[in-house]
């Protein structure tokens, strides 16, 4: 195929109008210089640290460059100039602060939604998200993650739903498509033992054909003759910190990067190539909790990832690797002070997140007993008074709604007792308008403009992978 023809007489007529007003949903135009390259990508993996603002990915390197000597694996793609970097406008239809079902559906659908949507556009349209595009284009297509595996951000690649809570239907739709690997938490959404109609959705998809996994030993022996169904939690998987200081949670839980690999070697062999979301959406949990440990562990866990997707990629030579982050979350960073250095570094004690370090303590725990925890997670010690005030939390704690803090934990309290003794701050405990990180790497990277719309991105995919858009 002439490549110049494609784009020009193809699904580049496609893209719509540009969008003027930030809150409307129409496709956007991508202004890309067509370059004649005889390459296509016949795979695609992008890579989402989920709430990632821009101090979390500059800790996460300052971390490991002061505690290995080398930057992170991200930072040195820029560093080597290995990458097209470029920023990216995450506005949705309804806010310039998204949230991720609707960051993750403007790069599925090619349209920005409303917060809370998923691929269902302002008037109602359904707009067929991008991986069931690559499915019908006979690819392979999966998704691996740290949080539910039917959470936010891999649903808005997969399927359309008017709201992103409704994970037990999101859940069963997995099932109707037959994604090849989907991995991650979310047992409660697939288990008789949680859903409300009480359905064994493990039974029906070992019934049609699929491995059901629940754990890294059993990820790792189930052969590629099958799709693949991971569960590895009830909900999110644990932090990494958190597991790497628990031998049973090393043993039974695979890491991100693990999970990845598992991901390329069951599809790396497919004639038509595959698609591969990785994200580690426990990022943003942390962020939203301003759990520095969470944080910074998870983030270091994509980085890992990320390595995995670029060694397979620098191989293969047909991958085109995507690396970035839905929006920001919190905007953590280093303050300034003479001991800065020192008391950053201090991160290199922590042995466990702050959420487990609250969600250890109860209405029976004492002054000392707090006083403990925190010291045995982190290596800080409090005073009586700082220990009483954490606990004045717990006297009235309840089970509530809420997404990322349903018991109103004092996670905000231990991130300013913290503050002092290793330096990092934090704006809030929300999403951020922040314009996101973006790098390609490999065939199709040559297409990246130094600033797009969240929506180019779907088409920028399509267009690599010489994928019509005609779904």
């Amino acid at each position: 195929m002439n490549r110049r023809n494609f784009f020009r007489n193809g699904s580049l007529a496609a893209f719509g109008a540009t969008i003027i007003n930030p809150f409307q949903s129409s496709a956007n135009t991508l202004d890309i210089d067509l370059i004649d390259n005889n390459k296509k990508a016949k795979n695609i993996i992008v890579i989402i640290s989920d709430g990632m603002s821009m101090g979390t990915l500059n800790m996460t390197d300052l971390y490991l460059h002061r505690k290995t000597g080398k930057c992170s694996n991200w930072i040195e793609l820029y560093k080597d100039n290995r990458v097209k970097r470029g920023l990216m406008d995450m506005t949705s239809a309804s806010s310039i602060v998204t949230d991720s079902a609707a960051a993750s559906s403007a790069w599925g659908s090619g349209f920005r939604v409303r917060n809370g949507s998923l691929n269902v556009g302002v008037n109602g349209e359904e707009y067929l998200p991008i991986w069931q595009k690559f499915k019908k284009s006979g690819k392979m297509a999966g998704c691996v993650t740290t949080v539910p595996i039917t959470h936010a951000t891999p649903a808005g690649f997969c399927v359309v739903s008017p709201t992103r809570g409704s994970q037990d239907e999101i859940a069963e739709k997995y099932l109707s498509l037959k994604f090849d690997i989907m991995m991650g938490g979310g047992n409660q959404y697939f288990s008789s033992q949680y859903r409300k109609d009480r359905k064994d959705l493990y039974q029906d998809y070992a019934s049609q054909g699929f491995w059901v996994v629940r754990n890294r030993a059993e990820m790792l022996e189930a052969d590629n003759s099958k799709p693949i169904l991971g569960v590895f939690d009830n909900d999110a998987l644990p932090y990494s910190k958190d597991r790497e200081s628990n031998k049973e949670l090393t043993k039974s839980i695979p890491t991100l990067a693990e999970m990845t690999k598992r991901a390329i070697d069951k599809m790396k062999d497919h004639p038509e190539g595959f698609v591969l979301q990785v994200e580690a959406g426990k990022v943003d949990w942390a962020a939203h909790g301003n759990d520095i440990a969470g944080l910074i562990y998870d983030q270091i866990a994509l980085d890992e990832a990320l390595k995995v997707a670029i060694d397979f990629a620098e191989k293969d030579k047909n991958t085109l690797v995507v690396i970035t982050t839905d929006h920001g979350n919190s905007n953590p960073g280093i303050i300034f002070g003479k001991e800065a250095n020192e008391q950053f570094d201090y991160i290199q004690n922590f042995k466990h997140s702050n959420d487990w370090i609250l969600n250890g303590i109860g209405k029976e725990t004492t002054i000392i007993q707090t006083i403990e925890r925190i010291e045995h997670a982190n290596s800080i010690v409090l005073n009586s008074s700082e220990a009483q005030a954490i606990l004045n939390f717990y006297s009235d704690i309840n089970l509530e709604d809420g997404l990322y803090n349903p018991k109103h934990l004092p996670f905000q309290l231990l991130a300013e007792i913290q503050k002092k003794h290793i330096s990092v701050g934090w704006n809030s405990m929300h999403h951020t308008a922040d314009y996101s990180e973006l790098a390609l790497f490999g065939p199709g990277s040559e297409r990246l403009k130094p600033f797009i719309k969240n929506t180019d991105l779907h088409y920028l995919m399509l267009h690599a992978a010489e994928i019509e858009n005609k779904f």
